[in-house]
């Protein structure tokens, strides 16, 4: 046994092995999952899902474990972002290159403004489904199943698109192979190399107010590279290519399950269609299929705390999904709006504390602030979502927590999702590049205005 994967070995792994297994939610009441109208043609998508190569690796799970813990004790910073759903359709090298950039420009503007290492964790190659608010949606007089993400079903509003179709599936794990593969290719051909970060450059530097202070951020970095080789007398290799790794809500437990796997010299199961899984507010039932689900795997993971959440629900949540306490286990990810933030953080944060516990606390200040506007676009303002990522930083400050990563609903696509940012984007301007089917994003430039936010922030006596 390596001496990484020995080093994560936990007591958790050997103690559920007898009262734990892949299937064993299905004992439990499962919420947000389709409904299939042929259970045989069920039966054979996941026997051919289950045979299929997994998407991620035990030992980059485990490594990512590993840095999370450190993230989680101050050491480094955790950005986590991506696409709100992704669609079979935007399986393209554009898109997914654009949205690998802004991720690299973000992590580039926390790196230096920080001076911590980034982890960096995109929410693509498997975000293909979505909860829902309802099960059924209905157009004039007619009422159909909703659409669940392209893992489900179809957006078109007909019957047979919206029928639940198990092929989906299978469809799934191929788009996020794809996915995959071409970020990885991306990585290692130099991509994300430091020595030319102006080649993630985007369209927005262009035209954006903050143009300047990134041009001499970028500058800056280059020129400390440099003189850091001069020093060295040669290239330092390690600045050529980063650790990329991936994230999804694993909200469809069939998908999940079909690609939980055991593997050669490690104890215990791990969910191989992602480094990275976490639980949605929706889902999180003490007693419910998707925590029964998760306190088997290995993976790090990671929860969805609303202000609804109380002390006591939290504690318990914690015993179950991390009960030896193991570093880099359990993510807390807080989405609390900026109307409720200041209210029901703190008593999270205080039971957390008085329970010796370190989890890895982030914020995501997207989903607490949706909202619908007069002219039916369902959208985000920048000045809360702004507003509520400050606030979270005071907050863990006052409490005397660390607040060590953030949550981000993006893309890097010149869309106009979410209203104001440095271009001041209106309600007028929506219609001019909406193209979200589910959740509103930030754009590009958006992104790299609230990274820039973070830094002066958490660089400012932020905890």
């Amino acid at each position: 046994m390596n001496q990484l994967a020995q080093a994560h070995m936990s007591p958790q792994t050997t103690r559920l092995a007898s009262d734990w297994e892949p299937a064993s939610w299905q004992t439990r009441p499962s919420l947000q999952q389709p409904t299939y109208d042929d259970p045989l043609e069920l039966a054979q998508a996941l026997h051919k899902l289950g045979q299929l190569p997994p998407l991620v690796t035990s030992w980059e799970i485990l490594a990512l474990k590993k840095l999370l813990g450190e993230a989680a004790a101050g050491r480094r910073f955790l950005l986590q972002g991506g696409d709100c759903a992704e669609s079979f359709d935007d399986c393209t090298s554009p898109l997914i290159s654009n949205r690998l950039k802004v991720m690299l420009q973000m992590s580039l503007v926390l790196v230096h403004g920080l001076q911590l290492p980034v982890v960096r964790v995109g929410r693509f190659a498997g975000q293909y489904a979505k909860p829902r608010s309802a099960d059924t949606e209905t157009r004039g007089s007619e009422t159909l199943p909703c659409y669940r993400g392209d893992l489900v079903n179809d957006s078109a509003f007909t019957a047979q698109a919206r029928r639940a179709d198990p092929q989906r599936l299978v469809r799934g794990h191929a788009h996020s192979a794809m996915t995959m593969n071409f970020v990885r290719g991306l990585i290692d051909g130099g991509f994300a190399d430091l020595h030319h970060p102006e080649y993630w450059d985007l369209a927005w530097v262009d035209h954006s107010p903050l143009q300047n202070e990134y041009r001499a951020m970028v500058e800056s970095i280059g020129q400390s590279l440099r003189f850091m080789e001069t020093l060295a007398g040669n290239s330092i290799d390690s600045y050529q290519r980063i650790d990329f790794y991936t994230s999804h809500e694993a909200l469809l437990l069939h998908y999940e399950q079909a690609l939980t796997r055991q593997v050669p010299r490690q104890q215990g199961w791990f969910n191989l269609s992602t480094h990275f899984p976490w639980i949605g507010m929706r889902t999180a039932a003490l007693d419910g299929a998707h925590v029964e689900y998760f306190r088997g795997i290995r993976n790090p993971i990671a929860i969805k705390l609303g202000p609804s959440v109380t002390p006591d629900q939290l504690l318990r949540l914690c015993d179950v999904l991390d009960p030896e306490r193991e570093p880099g286990r359990l993510t807390l990810i807080h989405r609390m709006g900026i109307a409720k933030i200041d209210v029901a953080l703190p008593a999270l944060l205080a039971a957390i504390k008085a329970e010796g516990r370190s989890p890895l606390w982030v914020c995501d200040p997207m989903h607490g602030n949706t909202e619908a506007v007069a002219n039916g676009y369902k959208t985000r303002r920048f000045k809360n979502i702004r507003a509520e990522l400050e606030t979270a930083f005071d907050v863990h400050a006052a409490a005397g927590t660390h607040l060590g990563g953030v949550h981000l609903e993006l893309t890097g696509e010149n869309v106009t999702e979410c209203l104001g940012g440095a271009r001041g984007l209106t309600e007028d301007d929506l219609a001019l590049a909406y193209k979200s089917q589910v959740d509103p994003r930030l754009n590009y430039e958006q992104s790299l205005e609230l990274a820039m936010l973070i830094v002066r922030k958490r660089g400012h006596g932020g905890a």
